[in-house]
């Protein structure tokens, strides 16, 4: 299930407290971006696991912070995987996908 994040202090808890994180920011007004949460949420769903993620048009602030404190450009939609709190695979727009979330794992 995809749980949304809404603060910095949800982020840095969520990346300090479980070893393995999907994350993915959302444009709720880009259509490639709807694409990319669905797929997001088929991966999930596949799995039975949860997932964050969060709305770039209602926290930017939040965005800005994990794009400084990753050192990865903000591009959206843009996801994530961080094992131990830090990220180990990221990819934006069409490259968001099933098999590319299954293959960060790998």
């Amino acid at each position: 299930m995809a749980i949304k994040l809404t603060s910095i202090d949800q982020f840095e808890q969520i990346i300090t407290d479980n070893k393995y994180v999907f994350l993915l920011k959302h444009s709720e007004t880009c259509p490639i971006s709807a694409n990319a949460l669905d797929q997001f949420n088929k991966f999930l769903y596949e799995r039975d696991m949860d997932g964050y993620y969060m709305i770039v048009q209602d926290d930017r602030e939040l965005s800005d912070y994990i794009a400084s404190k990753t050192g990865v450009k903000h591009e959206t939609p843009q996801g994530f995987y961080f094992v131990e709190g830090e990220v180990i695979w990221h990819d934006s727009h069409d490259n968001v996908t099933v098999a590319s979330l299954a293959k960060a794992e790998e």
